[in-house]
């Protein structure tokens, strides 16, 4: 009996000690990763980044904000290069989200899948509006409910207003409320945690700015 308690001590003791050391490791890279992902400028600097960061999450599988910077890294890179096959990161960004859905689901990860279809779009915008137009209100809808003080859902939304003809309601004067409101929540935001998702407030500062002129 005694022999059986000590060799379970033994293994708890092994397994404590590697999860301090995948702990340990855990800072240090989710650190330099997001030093590379501020630091990207072409599409293979992006994908680079997401890998490192797949990586974090393939061995911390109870973490979902490793696959939200993949992800996150994937849709930067893809948006603005004409070259990129936004088809095929977009369905790599579907991957990555849904193994982080696994672990948790919040309007971080919400936001994101919005991203994703507004990239899905840009590949043909007349013919995917239709298409894409219903998936984006239903995650911006989720997002804000899942947590109504999150500043980057009104910013993407605010995004594709902005850049719908006045027309079918968008425009500048359509965005401007939703470009305030990201600003007011940024502005709320709490930045002393290391690795809580912070992008978007330059942009959407500029995109307010843009709005007033």
């Amino acid at each position: 009996m005694k022999r059986i308690i000590a060799t379970t001590a033994f293994v708890l003791l092994l397994s404590a000690t590697g999860l301090m050391a995948q702990s340990a490791r855990y800072v240090p890279a989710m650190k330099a990763d997001l030093k590379l992902l501020r630091e990207a400028k072409s599409m293979q600097d992006y994908n680079s980044v997401a890998a490192a960061f797949t990586r974090i999450g393939n061995a911390e599988k109870s973490l979902w904000i490793p696959y939200y910077y993949a992800a996150l890294a994937k849709l930067h890179g893809a948006i603005n290069d004409k070259s990129a096959d936004k088809d095929q990161i977009a369905a790599q960004v579907d991957t990555l989200l849904a193994n982080a859905e696994t672990i948790e689901k919040n309007s971080e990860l919400t936001t994101l899948h919005y991203y994703n279809e507004v990239l899905k779009m840009t590949v043909n915008p007349a013919a995917r509006f239709m298409e894409k137009a219903p998936l984006m209100e239903k995650y911006f809808k989720m997002a804000v409910a899942e947590d109504s003080t999150n500043p980057r859902i009104y910013f993407m939304k605010g995004q594709t207003v902005f850049h719908t003809p006045e027309s079918f309601g968008g425009g500048a004067k359509g965005a401007k409320p939703l470009f305030q409101k990201s600003v007011d929540l940024y502005a709320m935001q709490d930045t002393t945690k290391s690795f809580k998702p912070k992008w978007g407030k330059e942009d959407a500062e500029a995109m307010l700015k843009k709005c007033e002129q």
